[in-house]
């Protein structure tokens, strides 16, 4: 008989973000794209930038901004240590459009002072903040 269900953690920083039994989780790791059903073989990785989707053991799904960090795989549980991870409801839209146009202005610049790795960055996580917000 199929695991129909399995444990996920979701822990910050600052927080505990996410605790509870899910179907699935997707999310974006430096390999790619995965997604995680119960009973999947071990694994750890490091996550990406990018949204992550859990789907409740109800079918409902939540979405959620996640950082990097590092994720572990169980075959009944799945472990997330971020560095940032936020609730669309938590994202401040103003916020996020500032960051993405300083993120912008420092890129076309392109100057030997800016860095461009870390606007490279700041550019994504204000993407992924303003798409989560924007459904």
């Amino acid at each position: 008989m199929a695991v129909e269900e399995m444990r996920l953690e979701v822990i910050t920083p600052e927080r505990i973000f996410y605790e509870g039994n899910v179907s699935m989780a997707e999310l974006v790791t430096t390999e790619g794209e995965i997604g995680v059903y119960p009973g999947h073989i071990p694994m750890t990785m490091i996550i990406a930038p990018g949204v992550l989707t859990i789907t409740q053991t109800d079918g409902s799904k939540k979405k959620a901004a996640l950082m990097s960090g590092f994720l572990e795989i169980l075959p009944d549980a799945m472990n997330i240590l971020a560095e940032i991870a936020e609730w669309p409801e938590e994202i401040d839209q103003d916020r996020v459009k500032r960051a993405r146009q300083r993120a912008e202005e420092r890129l076309e610049r392109k100057g030997t002072d800016v860095d461009l790795a870390r606007a490279e960055l700041a550019l994504k996580r204000a993407l992924i903040r303003e798409r989560l917000i924007e459904k």
